[in-house]
């Protein structure tokens, strides 16, 4: 295998398996950082006294790095090369988890959002590194089986995170804690000493956190994931219809996936994220509700586990996008009009929480739908066109920040109205009609 260029030669099979484990512990970890904010959201909005437009502001910190970070990121890869920036990028999120300590110890919001923007930046790295890897390292009519290997990793991840920051973080008796901070009769002095008291549960777990990401991105440095260079691929490749073209932006189909992929992302993270204040208010308490994320990533890891399984062999990738991007958009009708009490899985709840859990199964294929086909035929243009599917990340900050100015102006449910529907809608449009568009005159390929 040459190691100078991954895609130029069939890769030995055992060097292959490796690097599949490498990239799906990497997939796990930045996976986990992300999605236990769906607790870590509701939490810091106890502890830190926040209404829903603040306390997702933590998310807007984390995911607005991906923005910020996409383009420099993919400069830093190509001067130190991937493996050495992808160990960069663990260290950039360790010190993240490590200004969680002081932000912790003097309970300041400001400092949380510091630490999760620095959080984000190394995430940012790790992506420009893996998602490259993951796409290169086989055929394009396969990328949505790998990338649903990889999102099984960092599913599985959004499935334990919540569910480990509550073992070590919250208390069995917190019940009773939240019930008094509601109450209203403590005096000033008793109620910050509990929220302080609360707060610092984060401290050992981040400082535990950022010596275990320290140790992974030496691990990754020395380990034998072959390195990856783009550019020599990126010369040589001559894009179907691309001849001539000077700039990215005259790929409609790249473009209008960008916008997908913000929109993708922006729902999904609020379907997760959100689930808990959601069923909080119907009447579930924290330590009921945690569970919801869990039972979300659990179907987009089933949806996940089918894509390796169907996927080229009894569906194509491009139809099981459409599939996914259709029975979103059936299930946000449910989450926005449904409204009967069920009893499921020892929970009595609304059943607009179970047609949002569903959901998770209709996203679990739609980022790796979204990416081959709007990275396909770049040519020397795919190392931009990737930066710019990573900056679309940046969704996960505006599109929960919106449904939290919509949730705290209006309602929950009018709130998931204005982003679920018309963010699935258009993926719809993409999934079935934009993503053959090659030319602004509106001409399919």
């Amino acid at each position: 295998m040459s190691t100078g260029n991954l895609p130029a030669a069939a890769p030995a099979r055992k060097t292959s398996v490796a690097a599949m484990a490498i990239l799906g512990l990497m997939f796990f970890i930045f996976g986990f950082t992300s999605w236990v904010n769906s607790i870590l959201v509701p939490y810091f909005k106890i502890g830190c006294e926040l209404n829903h437009f603040q306390s997702y502001l933590i998310v807007f910190a984390l995911y607005s790095a991906y923005l910020i970070m996409a383009i420099p990121s993919s400069a830093i890869l190509k001067r130190v090369g991937f493996k050495r920036g992808i160990m960069y990028g663990f260290f950039c999120t360790a010190l993240g988890a490590l200004i969680f300590i002081p932000a912790a110890w003097w309970r300041s919001y400001p400092v949380f959002l510091a630490g999760s923007f620095v959080i984000g930046a190394g995430s940012a790295m790790l992506q420009a590194a893996a998602n490259p890897y993951v796409t290169m390292i086989g055929p394009i009519n396969t990328t949505v089986k790998r990338m649903a290997i990889m999102g099984i990793c960092n599913k599985f991840a959004g499935l334990v995170a919540p569910l480990i920051f509550a073992a070590v973080v919250l208390k069995v008796t917190d019940s009773d804690l939240f019930v008094q901070l509601e109450s209203a009769t403590l005096d000033p002095a008793a109620r910050s000493a509990m929220l302080d008291s609360l707060v610092h549960r984060v401290m050992v777990p981040y400082a535990i956190f950022a010596a275990f990401l320290i140790v992974i991105g030496v691990f990754i440095r020395f380990s034998m994931l072959p390195e990856l260079n783009l550019e020599e691929k990126n010369k040589q490749e001559v894009a179907p219809g691309g001849e001539g073209k000077t700039s990215v932006f005259q790929f409609p189909y790249l473009i209008l996936g960008v916008v997908a992929m913000f929109l993708h992302i922006g729902t999904q993270v609020v379907t997760i994220d959100t689930i808990i204040s959601y069923a909080q208010t119907m009447g579930m308490d924290l330590l009921e509700a945690k569970t919801f994320p869990s039972y979300t990533l659990s179907l987009v890891i089933l949806g996940n586990v089918l894509g390796v399984l169907l996927i080229p062999k009894i569906i194509s990738q491009t139809r099981v996008f459409q599939i996914c991007c259709t029975l979103g958009f059936l299930l946000s009708l449910g989450v926005v009009w449904g409204n009967t009490q069920v009893d499921f899985l020892g929970h009595h709840a609304n059943i607009s929480i179970w047609f949002l859990v569903g959901i998770g199964l209709a996203n679990s294929l739609v980022y790796g739908g979204i990416w081959p086909l709007a990275i396909r035929g770049l040519g020397r243009f795919t190392k931009t066109g990737s930066s710019m599917l990573i900056m679309a990340l940046f969704g996960n900050a505006v599109v929960p920040l919106i449904y939290g100015y919509i949730a705290d102006t209006a309602s929950l449910r009018i709130a998931y109205f204005w982003i679920l529907l018309p963010g699935f809608a258009y993926l719809m449009f993409y999934a079935f009609c934009g993503y053959r568009i090659t030319s602004w005159s509106g001409r399919k390929s």
